[in-house]
């Protein structure tokens, strides 16, 4: 046994280095964020959609976003539209593509007969494939929440 010094490892050196594993964090913390307000960003037009446990988005060769809110405003891509150029839109995209669908999102508010009146004039537009959107939510459970 040997009486002395004891050995003292020398401390700890100061590391140079920047660790990334925050910045990884934080990147993918943003891109979850990202990735969940996207599809919020598609329509900036307040809707109170109908409520189906089947809904769900088909895929078509070319759409045509059409919107009718809650006092009966027409809408195509988030831009209002008269009757007139709601008709000349509509015979104009059947010309560029006559299997065109129409995406058609209504407030559950609107009275039936205005939906009928732009569904006919996307059909003497000569577009009669008509995709009604609506919410995928439950109607029980989405309705516990609201006022």
């Amino acid at each position: 046994m040997s009486f002395g010094r004891l050995d003292h490892c020398s401390g700890s050196q100061p590391m140079s280095d920047i660790n990334m594993t925050p910045l990884i964090d934080v990147m993918l913390v943003l891109v979850v964020i990202f990735i969940l307000t996207a599809p919020l960003l598609a329509s900036s037009i307040q809707l109170d959609l109908p409520r189906s446990q089947a809904a769900q988005a088909g895929s078509a060769p070319a759409a045509v976003a059409l919107v009718v809110d809650a006092a009966g405003v027409t809408y195509i891509d988030d831009q209002p539209v008269s009757a007139e150029v709601l008709a000349q839109r509509l015979q104009a995209a059947h010309q560029r593509a006559p299997d065109t669908e129409v995406q058609l999102r209504a407030d559950q508010t609107v009275p039936y007969g205005r939906i009928v009146e732009v569904m006919g004039v996307a059909q003497q537009a000569g577009l009669s494939r008509i995709a009604f959107v609506a919410d995928n939510r439950s109607a029980a459970g989405s309705t516990a929440g609201k006022p």
